[in-house]
């Protein structure tokens, strides 16, 4: 089978392995969609945490089950599935307390271990999810929104309340579909006015800000009666936009840092006790997340095509993924395409 390994940063190749058996407990998944996430460009570009090479990346996964062991249910095989990355250990005070997105033995699927940029991919049977209604590109990007979910469950967004979230990338796209569900009223901050411009014209944001050019502090409180944000998310993966994010948030209000960085945030101690903030960190998804992204998906109130800027092919990867990772590229989100139902390819 052809697998694309990251060998070191900036530096991808196509290679054959033999394609895996399965072992007890798991089912055999062709790859039929991967997402390009930012975990996997921060990957390639040598700026990833928690991360060493070589490793085959691609965790934002959908398939068909083709096989299964002996111990699995056989009526997997041949359904469409979406992947839970997120393997783990099911024992530490974590996972006891069902925070499994926070395992202190947590591998995930493209980062830890080897991933799903490959043809074929074995992954235990517990963390794959059959959507039969759903269509290979809106399974593979569950994950990605999923984040976004629990990023605002973490953030006990409310009806009403206002919501700022900066960083408009597929991350910040998920927080913003999903607090929309809850009913809540959400701003985008960004530095790219395409992204802003998809967010405010079919995402349904109330507001977008330029994060340079406009006075943020100064938007919110003119649409929020005179005080700031009720919840503020990160989304950017930028430490100096964190740091800012802290200015955002009104008395009583949230901080949700969903980026993560090779970085230290700090903050000014006054003005957060002043505030009374809350300040949190949201890592990864738990099931209860995905599910709530599938349920989402089919009432229509996430959209997935408006995020695909680009497709590739597998095979197309070492080419693609330095142009995908360019500054200007355009990307919101690429998927590389297996099954030959690619659509047209941009580069």
């Amino acid at each position: 089978m052809q697998v694309v390994v990251c060998s070191k940063p900036n530096e991808m190749s196509v290679t054959e392995r033999q394609a895996p058996d399965c072992a007890p407990g798991e089912a055999l998944v062709a790859i039929r969609r991967i997402g390009i996430c930012g975990t996997d460009i921060h990957a390639f570009g040598g700026n990833q945490p928690y991360f060493v090479y070589p490793r085959v990346l691609g965790h934002e996964l959908s398939g068909e089950v083709v096989a299964a062991a002996d111990d699995v249910e056989a009526t997997l095989v041949g359904q469409a599935v979406y992947v839970i990355p997120y393997l783990h250990c099911g024992e530490c005070r974590a996972c006891r307390q069902g925070r499994t997105n926070c395992c202190q033995k947590l591998e995930v699927i493209g980062v830890h271990r080897d991933g799903g940029m490959a043809e074929l991919l074995n992954v235990p049977a517990s963390h794959l999810v059959p959507v039969p209604d759903l269509s290979a590109e809106a399974l593979a990007l569950v994950e990605c929104q999923a984040i976004g979910a629990h990023a605002v469950r973490r953030g006990q967004v409310e009806r009403d309340e206002l919501v700022v979230v900066v960083g408009a990338g597929p991350i910040g796209i998920g927080v913003l579909q999903v607090a929309r569900s809850r009913g809540a009223r959400v701003a985008m901050v960004d530095t790219n006015r395409d992204r802003l411009a998809l967010c405010r014209d079919e995402l349904g944001a109330e507001a977008v800000w330029h994060a340079i050019d406009d006075d943020i502090i100064a938007e919110i409180e003119a649409i929020n009666d005179g005080a700031l944000a009720d919840v503020v998310f990160d989304a950017t993966g930028n430490p100096q936009a964190m740091n800012r994010g802290f200015d955002f948030a009104g008395h009583g209000g949230r901080y949700v840092l969903v980026s993560v960085v090779k970085a230290d945030i700090t903050f000014s101690d006054p003005d957060f006790h002043k505030k009374e903030l809350t300040l949190m960190g949201s890592r990864n998804a738990t099931r209860e997340d995905f599910e709530t992204v599938t349920r989402l998906m089919a009432s229509g109130d996430i959209l997935t095509e408006p995020l695909i800027t680009h497709r590739g092919r597998l095979e197309e990867l070492p080419t693609l993924m330095p142009q995908w990772c360019a500054p200007g590229s355009g990307v919101i989100k690429a998927m590389v395409t297996l099954d030959g139902e690619s659509g047209e390819v941009e580069s």
